[in-house]
């Protein structure tokens, strides 16, 4: 990590307004509250989702806002009453930013559905920054066999795909196929793998044919080729299908290919809703379903997991003044396949 010119001063990359692309600026090094830490970061991805504040679709924002919820760093100090963290400890913060632990979702340990649940980067400054402060409660331990710019896309990505797959009732030996072999589905892919399922990858053309199967799939399927309901249908029906492109008919083609009981989970988030028959979804007790990745225990065991299995994201590296070009080349999904920050 990059030293600020002054111990007391941190540079930065803000947000100014909604739709104000993005500035570098110098800051006060944060001071963390009570119940908070503060990380040297060594470490934050560019997700997709970051448009929504940079673009100003996000309800409640306050600007100037610090972008930046896939972090890996370091605790540089912990505030009065932080018991379980101490300094010089190797941590990840991603998109779960804290929870009440008092609403409905809270009492029964669903801190991701908190009613009242923060948003790294959105409700309280993220990672595009030398350092920032988070609640104690957001905290994921870092393996020490994970490097930080590789790591740190596996706080939204990773845990995303990986906890979607773990929760999605299939079976090691059971057909799951990843829509997309992108930010998203090369890690899904691998995951799936990892996990004992027989993995179909289905992305459009034959570029990443390749790619995909050196990540772990048994099956490539070119969707411009054949269609992909077609394909999973021959090879005996999904249990599940990952959706991870952002596109509504890509994933309405692979509705015909889930098998008795299959799931559609959409983990990507399209711009227009999904077109479904219902009428199949009922005769095979079928359905669609959303995943929003998880809280900072399933981050650390989305990292644990990933050290175990040796998995990791393919990333592009850029400095902080660069976080706009990071950005730009994310958005335009020219980055292959996660841009991380490193400040």
């Amino acid at each position: 990590m990059s030293a600020s010119t002054d111990d007391d001063r941190m540079r930065a990359v803000q947000v100014p307004e909604a739709g104000g692309g993005f500035e570098v600026v110098e800051r006060d090094v944060p001071e963390p509250g009570p119940e908070e830490v503060r990380v040297a970061v060594d470490a934050c991805g560019v997700c997709h989702s970051d448009a929504f504040l940079e673009e100003g679709q996000w309800p409640g924002v306050d600007y100037p806002r610090i972008p930046g919820h896939e972090v890996v760093g370091e605790i540089d100090a912990v505030g009065e009453r932080v018991d379980a963290w101490t300094a010089g400890e190797r941590v990840g913060v991603g998109w779960h930013g804290g929870h009440c632990f008092t609403c409905e979702p809270c009492r029964r340990d669903d801190f991701i559905a908190c009613e009242n649940g923060r948003v790294t980067g959105f409700d309280h400054d993220g990672g595009y920054a030398e350092y920032l402060t988070t609640p104690q409660e957001s905290l994921a331990r870092v393996p020490d066999g994970l490097a930080p710019d590789a790591a740190a896309p596996l706080l939204c990505a990773g845990v995303t795909t990986y906890n979607a797959l773990r929760n999605s009732g299939a079976k090691p030996g059971d057909l799951v196929a990843v829509q997309g072999v992108g930010g998203l589905g090369h890690l899904g892919i691998q995951y799936a793998h990892a996990a004992g399922f027989e993995t179909v990858a289905v992305s459009r053309g034959t570029e990443k044919r390749e790619l995909a199967l050196d990540l772990g799939a048994d099956h490539y399927v070119d969707s411009e080729a054949t269609d992909p309901g077609t394909a999973l249908a021959e090879l005996g029906g999904a249990r599940v299908v990952l959706g991870t492109a952002p596109n509504a008919a890509a994933m309405e083609s692979l509705v015909g290919g889930l098998g008795v009981d299959g799931r559609l989970i959409a983990v990507g988030i399209p711009g227009e809703p999904l077109d479904v028959p219902v009428q199949p979804l009922v005769q095979q007790r079928q359905s669609v379903a959303g995943w929003p990745s998880g809280d900072a225990r399933d981050s650390q065991d989305t990292l644990e997991f990933s050290a175990l299995r040796g998995i990791e994201s393919t990333i592009e590296t850029y400095p902080l003044g660069d976080a706009g070009t990071a950005y730009e080349r994310m958005l335009d999904g020219d980055a292959r396949f996660r841009a991380v920050i490193e400040p």
